[in-house]
């Protein structure tokens, strides 16, 4: 009788019955490829972003906003345990690559066109929210970690850089129904943000240049930020760019930074050396290299602007997923201390945005 070969192999298996018969067994079924196995989530994850992106052009609503809204109405389908691999590789994956190609937006020469002056209060401005979203998360009883998310997401680019942040803070630190909540309240904050300081701006008698510093500095989302500067004038949103632009560029300073902030005074932080912190995530580093090549290789504006649709575009995938895996029971249950560190870094960002625009950009 010829030797059993392997199962593993998928090829069939000789058997012998109890009267010393044989027959052929069938084979074990082979596992599904890995594409198949991330069909299910990519694809669900796909049509509700396509859906959000409706509404939004349809109804003027923000992209981000409306995908995290329709992923947590979309909760249910993250049970079916087919969904799983797909959900988490477009959460990751798609996350990363999103913010890899914000990289084609910045160049350092934008940035040094900003100035000194401005530059300076920008700096303060993004510190002042990220100390108001510390505090506040030490008023609601939080942790460091929630404060650090919270601002960075408020001082930087909004849910990109909470994306961002999410993967060097650790699910360990923030839940997932956390996680989501901040990307909510920094969506809805951005959101009338872009549609209250432009009004402000005019009440104020603001300039281009000033007004484009705080639609700039003070809004967290970048189409919203750049949007309100253009909802003043053509000179504020060129000026809002600039300001924005260079928030996003200090993304990687600011992720390097809470790494080791976190390993040094988070109690659940491993004992790992302050050089070893700083190692960026490979994305982060990519991120990098792209601002400086974009700066030192002029990129054509079409593949610039395929790069920034391509880059939303995943950015909304990523947070479409996000919020199918997040319980929405759970997210409730976390109390309104929960927006707490988000509210206290926009309204100071605001004021002291606000506060540069009138007495220090002229």
């Amino acid at each position: 009788m010829p030797a059993p070969s392997d199962a593993k192999d998928n090829t069939p298996l000789w058997a012998g019955d109890l009267f010393g018969e044989t027959h052929l067994a069938p084979a074990p079924p082979a596992p599904p490829a890995k594409w198949r196995q991330l069909m299910p989530g990519v694809a669900i994850s796909a049509i509700v972003s396509a859906a959000g992106a409706w509404f939004s052009d349809h109804y003027g609503m923000p992209i981000i906003l409306m995908g995290l809204i329709l992923g947590l109405a979309m909760q249910f389908v993250s049970a079916d345990p087919r969904t799983s691999p797909g959900l988490e590789f477009v959460g990751r994956t798609c996350l990363r690559w999103g913010i890899v190609l914000l990289g084609f937006q910045v160049t350092l020469s934008e940035i040094g066109a900003l100035g000194l002056v401005p530059f300076v209060a920008l700096l303060v401005v993004m510190t002042a929210a990220i100390v108001a979203a510390l505090l506040g998360a030490r008023m609601a009883g939080q942790g460091l970690a929630i404060g650090i998310l919270a601002g960075g997401a408020t001082a930087i680019c909004g849910a990109s850089a909470a994306l961002a942040l999410y993967g060097v803070v650790g699910r360990e630190r923030v839940s997932q129904a956390q996680f989501t909540l901040t990307l909510v309240v920094v969506s809805i904050a951005s959101a009338l943000a872009m549609t209250i300081y432009p009004e402000l701006a005019r009440v104020a008698h603001f300039d281009a240049r000033q007004a484009g510093f705080l639609t700039g500095a003070a809004i967290h989302d970048v189409a919203q930020s750049i949007g309100g500067g253009y909802a003043v004038s053509n000179a504020a949103g060129a000026a809002a760019t600039v300001v924005k632009l260079t928030r996003v560029a200090l993304l990687g300073p600011l992720v390097a930074l809470a790494a080791v902030v976190i390993q040094r005074f988070d109690a659940r932080g491993d004992d790992v050396s302050p050089w070893k912190a700083l190692a960026l995530p490979p994305f982060i580093l990519a991120f990098l290299a792209l601002v400086v090549g974009h700066s030192l290789v002029a990129v054509p504006a079409l593949i610039s602007a395929n790069a920034l649709l391509l880059s939303k575009g995943l950015l909304l995938l990523a947070v479409t997923a996000t919020a199918m895996r997040t319980r929405t029971d759970l997210i409730l249950q976390l109390g309104w201390n929960s927006v707490l560190p988000v509210l206290a870094a926009t309204a100071t960002s605001f004021l002291v945005a606000f506060g540069f625009a009138l007495w220090v950009i002229q």
